[in-house]
């Protein structure tokens, strides 16, 4: 893989993470877990480059993102579709989803953990997080569709430190 600069990344952002999905991995190469996601942004803020994710309080990854420093998102081709879908679907507590996704873990500069099958690695700091507060959301519908549970994702802002292709 080469080094690009965040604004070198291709493609439509919004295509990119909410149709083609991301693994959002935390951890180091001896202890690391993933989940895969199809909620987050990217932009400009502070006077940086971030990206943002959101994971759910019941997520195993989430203890792993909160003991971090880093974590990586890693995107994939259309054909790694299945492997995806188990990282979504199964819980790193319960079994190991990367080995059945037939994933290859590797070790990014700072330490953190991608996969060797990604097309695109990006590897963040974190800088920010916060939980979601049913009384800060103005439209009450969003909480009635998608939080019944009440259960409401935690956001991480991450400065982006590299991205791989």
């Amino acid at each position: 893989m080469r080094k690009i600069s965040p604004t070198q990344i291709e493609g439509n952002l919004i295509e990119l993470i909410g149709r083609q999905w991301m693994l959002i991995t935390a951890g180091d190469m001896q202890d690391f877990n993933t989940m895969t996601a199809s909620w987050g942004a990217m932009g400009e803020l502070w006077k940086r480059r971030v990206a943002i994710i959101f994971i759910r309080p019941q997520r195993h990854t989430l203890g792993f993102v909160e003991r971090s420093k880093l974590f990586t998102l890693s995107f994939f081709d259309e054909r790694y579709r299945g492997a995806l879908n188990i990282c979504g679907t199964k819980s790193g507590r319960d079994c190991d989803k990367v080995g059945q996704a037939g994933l290859t873990p590797c070790p990014t500069p700072g330490g953190s953990v991608a996969f060797d099958q990604a097309c695109l690695i990006i590897e963040c700091r974190k800088i920010y997080a916060d939980c979601l507060s049913e009384e800060n959301f103005i439209d009450k519908s969003i909480v009635e569709a998608i939080y019944p549970a009440r259960d409401l994702h935690k956001l991480f802002i991450g400065e982006i430190l590299n991205v791989f292709v």
